[in-house]
């Protein structure tokens, strides 16, 4: 599906890629102007960069504080086995827990690490109750963030 190896992209594409993960609400014109391409020129290359998957969405990001769910906290998840089944079972369910913002499979001495965002500990342990009753779930070991250091969402180009 990606037809442009990132080694493939030129000097203008990055500009583009910059600018969009800066500001993914710019115009056309906005962007054209700020990366020094015609608007035709640069809504072809922006086009381009999604057909080929290099822009994988476009979304907004909200502050979770403001929703009522400022609480970060890293969960580490080990199943009862590893069979490919039991993976399976785990992943599909765990992208039904809307709280789960990240999950991932890891190399190491626990299966999971997952990301889970909450209002305060009484609400975790709701959602410990939750993650426990995953299938196959073995053990669950939790650490909350006590402060967030650095967040990114632009990746470097």
């Amino acid at each position: 599906m990606n037809n442009i190896a990132p080694s493939g992209l030129d000097q203008i594409d990055k500009a583009i890629l910059t600018e969009l993960q800066r500001d993914g609400k710019l115009s056309n014109v906005q962007l054209a102007e700020m990366v020094g391409l015609s608007e035709s020129a640069c809504l072809r290359r922006v086009r381009l960069l999604e057909q080929t998957g290099i822009i994988d969405r476009y979304v907004m990001l909200v502050d979770q504080g403001a929703v009522g769910k400022p609480g970060n906290v890293f969960v580490r998840v080990t199943l009862d086995g590893q069979q490919r089944e039991k993976l399976a079972g785990f992943e599909e369910a765990i992208g039904s827990v809307p709280e789960v913002m990240e999950c991932y499979l890891m190399s190491g001495d626990v299966d999971y690490l997952l990301r889970v965002i909450v209002k305060d500990t009484d609400d975790y342990l709701r959602l410990h109750n939750k993650l426990t009753g995953l299938p196959g779930v073995l053990r669950v070991q939790s650490s909350f963030a006590l402060r967030t250091v650095l967040s990114k969402t632009a990746l470097p180009i």
